[in-house]
């Protein structure tokens, strides 16, 4: 009732008090008339309705439960640590053929490309010239020879001179060194392979006048079983590599240890693996890179020299290595790496990390997470600081997820 005489007053002083002419009923039909009153009844309902509602106890808003979050443990393990470095093939062993007389080339007696062996045949010069030196000087030898014997025998005698003797004896000497160089020049006129490999193609014919000791090669031999990668490193990644075994953070392999794989320009890798030989000693001024060198098999003759490849080399073994999964690292508007890890009383803290490189699916953490950490992978659109959240294993290895090695499910 007191809500009542409120509501009269109050519309009493909304509306002053009808005149005589105004208290007339309204004509039947006339609309107009009747909505001051009919404005007042509906005030009237809305201020009971109004008072009656307050009377009541005020309703608290309905408490939602934590957001449920996929989580993984932290834990450190060994990871062997690798690098992706570009590099190009090269042969084991490289001669160039050039001729060691003058003459005309009368025969090829190798198929281009084709494997030839070292001491194999390659070209024939004309030996004709050749061989009549030699026989001239084989001559003069047997001559020089018969003389040197004659005059020992009288030498003994006292029946020559000695000086005589001398004479006969250096005459001989000088006759067999020129039958040999006439020997050598005429065997120089059957060019040989000087290694095994594969042989190139040749830049003369049959009939082509070469002459000795020319710039010109006549034919490139190369072995290819084994080949050689030659792989560059910036030093920059050498000196960070080198601060790391250092610090006891990387443990370093041998080189008879550290194997090598390829990936070759196609994207397929190659079957065989490789060991690394030597790094250089020296940094290229030029791109301030230091260059690596891996041997690898090549029975098949896949590998040419001059390909593009990618080489995979094991640069150490990280004792502790803390591996994050990358679904669980994401980047700021800086674009720096954070992650939601679940704190003390199960609620939700971001925090600013530190990675070196990416293991697989993993991050490689240097910085921001600590063994034992739970790191939100799963809802982490549905988490804010402080949140409290419900933390469930995930299993990251299950189909359809991503390996998270060094990253064990929370138990």
């Amino acid at each position: 009732m007191r809500g009542l005489r409120k509501l009269d007053e109050h519309a009493g002083a909304a509306y002053p008090p009808l005149s005589k002419s105004d208290q007339r009923l309204p004509a039947s039909g006339d609309p107009m008339r009747s909505r001051p009153a009919a404005f007042a009844t509906v005030l009237a309902a809305a201020a009971l309705a109004g008072s009656l509602s307050g009377c009541g106890q005020k309703k608290t808003a309905p408490a939602y439960p934590p957001p449920v979050v996929g989580v993984v443990t932290i834990r450190p393990q060994a990871v062997t640590l690798t690098a992706d470095l570009p590099g190009r093939t090269s042969p084991y062993a490289v001669a160039q053929v050039i001729p060691q007389v003058s003459g005309i080339i009368q025969k090829l007696l190798f198929v281009q490309g084709s494997h030839v062996k070292a001491g194999q045949p390659l070209y024939q010069i004309d030996s004709a010239p050749y061989r009549a030196a030699y026989e001239n000087a084989a001559a003069a030898l047997v001559a020089a020879k018969t003389l040197a014997v004659r005059y020992g025998a009288l030498m003994k005698q006292n029946a020559i001179a000695a000086q005589l003797y001398d004479n006969a004896v250096a005459s001989y000497k000088e006759a067999a060194a020129t039958a040999e160089s006439a020997r050598i020049n005429l065997n120089y006129t059957t060019v040989k392979s000087p290694i095994t490999g594969i042989a190139g193609i040749s830049s003369v014919t049959a009939g082509a006048l070469v002459t000795a000791n020319q710039t010109a090669v006549l034919a490139t031999v190369q072995t290819l079983d084994p080949i050689y990668v030659n792989i560059v490193q910036s030093s920059t990644q050498v000196l960070k590599l080198k601060q790391a075994i250092v610090a006891g953070l990387l443990n370093r392999t041998t080189p008879t240890e550290a194997k090598v794989s390829l990936t070759l320009d196609d994207g397929t890798t190659y079957p065989l693996k490789g060991t690394l030989q030597f790094t250089d000693v020296t940094v290229d001024p030029a791109t301030g890179a230091v260059t690596l060198r891996a041997l690898f098999p090549n029975p098949g003759g896949l590998l040419l020299p001059g390909m593009y490849v990618t080489a995979v080399i094991a640069e150490g073994i990280a004792p502790r290595a803390l591996l994050a999964p990358q679904q669980g690292v994401i980047r700021d508007t800086k674009g720096l790496p954070t992650a939601w890890v679940v704190g003390k009383g199960d609620k939700a803290e971001l925090r600013d990390l530190t990675v070196s490189r990416a293991v697989g699916n993993n991050w490689l953490v240097t910085s921001g997470l600590k063994p034992g950490d739970r790191l939100i992978v799963e809802g982490t659109l549905k988490v804010q600081p402080g949140l409290a959240v419900k933390p469930v294993p995930t299993n990251l290895a299950a189909p359809g997820n991503n390996s998270a090695a060094g990253a064990e499910t929370d138990k």
